[in-house]
Formats: structure tokens, C-alpha cells, sequence
């Protein structure tokens, strides 16, 4: 059921494209036409009709650019761009491929015998304008750019037809097979990888609806591909047929031979197209085209999201295709990297990324290494019966956007070794390498073994990130007792490690994303010459944060909560649920501590139980501990020692009494293109629950948002964003509910609707948490207080109590004297 509902969701996303595939053209200048492409089918020569549209500048005749659309897609995605670039003084012809849009054929995925040929007949048109420069009798001066599926036919065609004078190629793939059987051990003879099986069945699923809406076995797919896609999904292999067939459309069947200048992007946040593949294609022109100009961009954006540079991106093909098109000056910069905060997140940070130029291209590896050493014994890790439950890192079309807490491991199943605290800040661009031993510890034969290595940083504090959300699948074929040593290419990265901070190898027996083997097995898994070879690459900074980029606010939040209702949720029945607890409290917390790895202790033997009907006030400066024991008690870090017990029920990361809870956590997110109801009710919808469960009206009017529900969350202020989140985790009307300093953003009026809020939420026995610094609002709002200082309890009790015996003292005095004047941060 996981996986089914992970797919519908991503399916959703992809196929909004295919909603607005009748657009008309928004550019004055633009005329629909039907071209004929290439043949039908190997048994059929009739040419199939390409629906299109040409642009004309004001100007001609001028060169032409040919714009192609990712999977999916068509035309009309490309209005936007095509318009501008016809601003820019190109005739520019957009189509929608075979299979897509209003295009007659079948699906082929870029064969040279179908979507290419469509491609150059697209050039044949062109020859033939008036308004189109010509270089000779039906060579025109055309350029051809694309993202994704139309990045791999603009380096197809450019291959296959000399007439193409530039290319502008991203987020794309070098090797179909390798991108969809990711394969991250260095050998000297391929070995198939492990099968991409949510982003392929997402891709497949997005081509299975027939034009008049019905749906067959094969959809708009030809026989070819339906039958290769099959047996992947059956049975996670992949026939010499099947093999041929993605070799043939496949970018490094003929980058030997394309010697137009060449624009290579691709993105950081992409776990199905990783920069491997980019590098690939540019290094597989510059060695067989050494004259031919290269420039490679690593950005910040990708499949799964990350940072959109889009704008930068079009500004960057525009003037790629000015200067070798129309003759204008070239740019000297051969490598065009992003720095973000060191991994890719979707959640605005307010803080623009800083692109990084050098003026040659280093490669995957950088141009110099840093060997930073690892340690660890040697670990035993289980995979699994049947894969689950899988460490989660991306979700296709999300992927890297997820929550923090979500990209760790599952406890038992991955072995992790670290480095010393490094002396001097370095920043990783590329990908890493390192060596591990690996056994197999159970009895039995030999086995295909599928292991996920990924390069993680931890900050002196204990906090933990997966740069990109990237990880790297290794397949081991045949693996027996006897102990393997494996060269792992790490995925490629740009992350920030400040001085103190570790780095840590983590390998994994399960990803959510991929094929696993079904079997249990148990592994044994070491160092191999404990050196992790740290690409490095010298760089001066192009911009810092002049560039209008659009983060994709909150789409972290959103896909953190969705992915843990889809684990660990259960339908409930709210009105029911608080007679059904008992005389059990909400929450029991028992000599609760966490240690991070690098020996901070952040909470410390901790004790209290939270009374039914209670607002609770969690206290402290900033570093107390708060936040550290909250995410505790929803399951999202795990303990170092002691229990938390909620409802009578234990507590961990996924455990049912979850279903109970309801929590704002470290903010919320968002997707900022829905409007703040569509939010809510995509969050609540894709746990499977039905829209009467949800009481939506009832958090509606505690949001109290108004008209502006109905408007996009991407026009909100921090105090709507607020409200919205605290709305969020009412959904339902959980038993507890847990907020993470719920009054920021918020005004006074809205501040004392919110105490309003809560007082009426616990009259029916709920009870609700809020974590806290501002003590005059705790004073106002809370019935009971628990203060920490230092990750320790150090007073509790009602606040009428504690007020009553201070003859006649505020809360804060009551405060500072139980705390002392030992801050770390003052309080506000």
C-alpha cells in the first residue's frame, strides 16, 4: 500500500503537463501547424503528424531553435520559453513528441528510428522557411534544447544530424540503463545495478492512458517498450532485447559524434538522473570532440526539486545559443557549479545560493582530493524479508525534500563509520570514493545482494545531513561468505562541512525507491583501506543571490508528513478515540536522554507525565532541549536510554499510538503553487483518510485565514504560513497535540485567538503540548509547566501553584529563579 500510494501522488505531479496539452500559444507571433515526422512504426512508413508550433521574432530571417518537452509533457510547457527566446531574435519551433499532446505514433523513448527522425524532419521543415537563416541548401542554422526526456533527444539528434549547430541539454541521462539500474560499484566490466522501480513504474504510468482515456496493458507505449518495462517490473531483470533497446536511446550510443557547442546542465537534487550521467556525456564529448566548446552546470534543481534556477537556466541556453547561433561574444566559464546550505532543501531558508564558476570542467572527481580517514569495526546489518520497512531518502518527483528525520536509516539495518572532527572547513564537489568489505553472514549459497551507500555530515551538535538526499545503489552479484572488497562511487554532491563537523559513511541494506531481494540475509560490513578520497575543486564565486531564484517553499514539510502518515498512520475516528484511551495519560516520559555521536548531551535522564486536559508548557532558553525532546516524542530521532509511553502504548518511529498525535514541529510546510486549503487536503487525502474524518471546517475557523484559504501559500506571510501549520496538525483533532513555539509569526490579536484555541481544544479531555520561550504567553495559555535547562528537568507543576507560592511573582521571576542566571540564550 506504501508504494502504491507514493506513486499515485508522484503520477499526480506528473502528469499536470498533460492538463494544459491544448494550450494555446500565449506569443503574438506564434502559428500552430501539423508536421509530418518520421514513420509510424517499422511496419508502417506513413509519417506520423507532429503537432507544433512556431515562433517568429521581430526580426528575420534569424537562426531557429527547436525546443522539446520533458516525459510527460508537450508543446504547450515550452510556450513560456519559446516566447522569450523568440524575444531574444530566434524563430523557434516547439512540438509535442510522438505519443504526447496532439502528436499522433506511440511512445518510443527517443529512439533513433521514430522520435529522432521527428526530430530531423522537424529540421527539413525549417530548411524550407524564408524566415529561418541558412547555412546551405536545406541546412539551416538551428540549435535544439531540452530538459529530461527531451535533454536526451537534443543530444540524439545532434549526433545523429551534422545540421545541428548547438545544443542545450539538462537534468538528462547518458546510459538509460545504468540511469534506471543504478550501479554505484567501480568494475571493470558493467555489472547491471539495482532497478530504479518507483521513478520507472512512474514513468511507465505516465504513458499507460490512452487518448480517448482508456487505459490497456501498454498504453501509448510501443510493443517494444511495454514488453521491456514488464519484464523489469516482473522480475527486476533486463533482456539483451530490452538492453538494445535502451542502448539505442541512449546519449552515449553517439556523443563520439557530436561536435556542435554543447550546453550540459544538471541537477543536484536528482536521484534519477544523477550528475554521473551529466558527466558522462560531457566527458564522453570532450574526448572524442576536443574543439568542440563544453560548458557543464551542476544546479541546484533536479527531478526531485531541490532549488529551481530555472530563469538562470533559460538566461544561461539563450545566450549559449547567442553566442553560437547569432555570433555574439562567447562566455569564458567552462564549469558553473551551486552552493546551497550543503543539502538540498525546499524549505525556504531566506538565503539565496552562491554559483560558482571555474574556467575549466574537473569532472565528477574535482580537481584535487582530500583523504580524510574513516573508522568503525566491522558491523552486522539485516536486509530484510521482502525489503521493508526501507530507509527513505527520495520519493520520485520529492525526493531530497524530505525531512531530515526521514533520511536516516532504519536501525538494524545499516553500518556506519565516521571520521575524526575535521581540523578546517572543506567543501565536497563531487563525488566522493572509499572502499568497504562486504560478506554475507548468513547460510546458505551465494546471493544478489543490493546495498545504498551515501556520504552524510554531522555538525558538533549531532545533527545530521544527507547532502541531495542522494544515495548510491550498489548491486553485488554472487556475494558469499567470503569477504568482498567493494569501490563505491559516491553519489556526486556539493555540501559545506564546517571545522568539527565529521563526515560519515553510511551503507544500507534498504531505499525505499529500489528493487530489493525479497530473502532475509544478513551481512557483514567493514572499511576497506579506511580512506574516504574527498573531491575538491577551486572556485571563485560567480553571484551571491543577485539571481531572482524561486525556492520551492514547504515542500519538505509536506512530503515529511506525508510519507509518515503513509508509514504509520491508521484511519481513526476522533470522537471515539479519547473514550477508547482509558485512564492512561497522554504522555509518560521515563529517564529520557539523547547523545548525539559526538558525545553532546542534549537531553538528560528526563522525567514527567503530562495529566488529560492539560496545556502543558514545555520551558527553556533556546538549547534546553526542547525541541530535541518533541521529536522524541513523535518518533522522528531515537533515544540514546529510557521509554516514552503515550496513551499506555510505547513509542517509536512508526508505532500506532502515533495516529493519535498531531504535531508542529520546527515549522511546517508547504507546496507553494496550492492554495492553503489544497494543502491541507492533499496532506490529509494521502493517508488514505476521507475528507469527513478531517473536522476541515472546524480547523478552518481556528485558522481563521479568511478568503486568503483559497489563495496560493506562496503569497502567505510567516503568521498565515503559521497558522495554516497549526491548522495542519489539528486535522482530525488528535488526541495530543504537540506545537513547536506556535505563537511565532503571529500578531496579538491572533496570539490571544490562539490561547482561545487551546482552551476550547482540551474541554473535551484532549490535551495539547506547546514547546516555549515567551513565558508571559505561557502564563496566559498553559495549565501546567515542565521546565528544562541544559537538556534537564529542573522544576514542574501547575503555574496557578507555582505563582500562588511566589507571593505574587510573574512566571518569568518564578523562571529565573528556578533556572538560575546559567543562560545560554536569554529568553524573550
Amino acid at each position: 500500500m506504501r508504494r502504491v500510494a507514493v506513486r499515485t501522488f508522484a503520477a499526480a505531479l506528473l502528469s499536470i503537463p498533460l492538463l494544459a496539452a491544448t494550450a494555446a500559444p500565449a506569443h503574438a507571433d506564434a502559428s500552430e501547424l501539423r508536421l509530418p515526422g518520421g514513420p509510424t512504426s517499422t511496419d508502417d512508413p506513413r509519417p506520423v503528424s507532429i503537432d507544433a508550433t512556431i515562433y517568429t521574432p521581430a526580426s528575420t530571417p534569424s537562426p531557429a531553435v527547436i525546443l522539446a518537452h520533458g516525459f510527460g509533457g508537450s508543446k504547450a510547457d515550452l510556450d513560456e520559453r519559446a516566447a522569450a527566446l523568440a524575444d531574444r531574435g530566434f524563430v523557434v519551433l516547439a512540438y509535442s513528441a510522438r505519443g504526447f499532446g496532439l502528436s499522433t505514433g506511440q511512445i518510443s523513448m527517443n529512439s533513433p528510428d521514430f522520435e529522432v527522425a521527428d526530430a530531423r524532419a522537424a529540421i527539413d521543415y525549417l530548411s524550407t522557411r524564408d524566415d529561418v537563416v541558412q547555412d546551405a541548401a536545406g541546412d539551416p542554422r538551428v540549435g535544439i534544447a531540452g530538459g529530461s526526456y527531451g535533454g536526451a533527444l537534443a543530444l540524439l539528434t545532434a549526433g545523429y544530424d551534422s545540421r545541428v549547430d548547438a545544443v542545450a541539454a539538462d537534468i538528462t541521462w547518458n546510459d538509460l540503463e545504468t540511469s534506471l539500474f543504478g550501479q554505484s560499484e567501480v568494475t571493470s566490466e558493467p555489472v547491471l545495478g539495482v532497478f530504479k522501480e518507483l521513478w520507472t513504474g512512474n514513468f511507465f504510468g505516465a504513458g499507460v492512458v490512452n487518448r480517448d482515456g482508456s487505459v490497456t496493458e501498454c498504453g501509448r507505449f510501443t510493443p517494444q517498450w511495454c514488453r521491456a518495462y514488464t519484464d523489469a517490473a516482473a522480475d527486476g531483470v533486463v533482456t539483451p532485447e530490452s538492453s538494445a533497446l535502451m542502448r539505442a536511446s541512449s546519449p552515449s550510443s553517439i556523443t563520439a559524434r557530436i561536435t556542435a557547442p554543447s550546453l550540459l546542465s544538471g541537477g543536484q537534487a536528482d536521484s534519477l538522473f544523477p550528475l554521473a550521467q551529466l558527466n558522462a556525456n560531457a566527458e564522453q564529448i570532450m574526448a572524442a570532440q576536443p574543439d568542440t566548446p563544453v560548458k557543464v552546470v551542476w544546479h541546484g534543481g533536479g527531478h526531485d526539486g531541490g532549488v529551481n534556477e530555472q530563469e538562470r537556466l533559460d538566461t544561461l541556453a539563450a545566450d549559449w545559443f547567442a553566442t553560437y547561433l547569432s555570433g555574439d561574444s562567447a562566455s569564458t566559464t567552462a564549469f558553473e557549479v551551486t552552493q546551497t546550505s550543503g543539502s538540498i532543501s525546499t524549505q525556504n531558508s531566506g538565503a539565496a545560493p552562491v554559483v560558482l564558476q571555474a574556467p575549466g570542467y574537473p569532472g565528477i572527481h574535482g580537481s584535487s582530493q582530500q583523504d580524510v580517514p574513516l573508522a568503525g569495526a566491522t558491523q552486522r546489518v539485516l536486509a530484510p524479508a521482502g525489503g521493508l520497512p526501507a530507509a527513505i531518502t527520495s520519493v520520485p518527483g520529492l525526493g531530497g525534500a524530505l525531512g531530515s528525520a526521514l533520511l536516516r536509516p532504519v536501525p538494524g539495518q545499516a553500518a556506519s563509520f565516521e571520521s575524526a572532527p575535521l581540523p578546517e572547513a572543506l567543501t565536497v564537489i563531487g563525488a566522493s570514493t572509499v572502499e568497504v568489505v562486504v560478506s554475507k553472514a548468513s547460510g546458505g549459497p551465494p546471493v544478489d545482494a543490493a546495498l545504498f551507500a551515501s556520504l552524510r555530515i554531522v555538525s558538533s551538535s549531532g545533527r545530521e545531513t544527507l547532502p541531495q538526499g542522494i544515495v548510491a545503489p550498489i548491486r553485488l552479484v554472487g556475494l558469499g561468505s567470503t569477504p568482498r572488497t567493494v569501490a563505491v562511487e559516491l553519489p556526486a554532491v556539493v555540501a559545506n562541512a564546517a571545522a568539527g563537523d565529521r563526515l560519515r559513511l553510511v551503507v544500507s541494506t534498504t531505499d525505499f525507491a529500489y528493487r530489493m531481494p525479497l530473502p532475509p540475509q544478513l551481512y557483514d560490513i567493514a572499511l576497506g583501506d579506511g580512506i574516504l578520497a574527498v573531491p575538491l575543486v577551486a572556485t571563485v564565486p560567480l553571484t551571491t543571490g543577485a539571481a531572482p531564484y524561486w525556492w520551492l517553499v514547504g515542500a519538505a514539510g509536506i512530503v515529511l508528513l506525508l510519507v509518515a502518515v503513509m508509514i504509520r498512520l491508521r484511519p481513526r475516528h476522533p470522537e471515539d478515540a479519547v473514550a477508547e484511551l482509558g485512564d492512561a495519560d497522554p504522555l509518560v516520559i521515563s529517564s529520557l536522554s539523547k547523545r548525539y555521536g559526538d558525545g553532546y548531551l542534549a537531553v538528560d535522564d528526563l522525567s514527567f507525565a503530562v495529566p488529560r486536559g492539560t496545556v502543558l508548557g514545555l520551558l527553556g532558553p533556546n538549547g534546553a532541549g526542547k525541541t530535541t525532546t518533541m521529536r522524541m516524542v513523535m518518533g522522528l530521532i531515537m533515544p540514546t536510554a529510557g521509554t516514552i509511553v503515550a496513551f499506555g502504548q510505547p513509542v517509536h518511529a512508526g508505532a500506532p499510538v502515533l495516529a493519535r498525535v498531531g504535531s508542529l514541529v520546527e515549522g511546517a510546510g508547504f507546496l507553494p503553487h496550492l492554495t492553503g486549503r489544497q494543502n491541507l487536503d492533499l496532506y490529509w487525502r494521502a493517508a488514505g483518510r476521507t475528507g469527513d474524518e478531517s473536522f476541515l471546517d472546524e480547523v478552518l475557523e481556528i485558522a481563521d485565514l479568511g478568503s486568503a484559504i483559497d489563495k496560493r501559500v506562496r503569497s502567505y506571510s510567516q503568521g498565515m504560513r503559521q497558522r495554516l501549520g497549526i491548522a495542519q496538525a489539528m486535522l482530525g483533532k488528535p488526541d495530543l497535540l504537540m506545537l513547536d513555539e506556535p505563537t511565532n509569526g503571529l500578531d496579538p490579536p491572533q496570539i490571544k485567538e490562539m490561547r482561545d484555541v487551546l482552551h476550547r481544544y482540551v474541554e473535551s479531555g484532549r490535551t495539547v503540548i506547546i514547546s516555549s520561550h515567551m513565558l508571559s504567553e505561557v502564563e496566559q495559555t498553559c495549565t501546567d509547566v515542565v521546565v528544562m535547562h541544559r537538556g534537564r528537568l529542573v522544576g514542574a507543576g501547575r503555574v496557578t501553584d507555582l505563582l500562588r507560592d511566589s507571593a505574587g511573582k510573574r512566571l518569568e521571576d518564578v523562571f529565573l529563579e528556578i533556572v538560575g542566571d546559567d543562560l545560554t540564550v536569554g529568553l524573550t
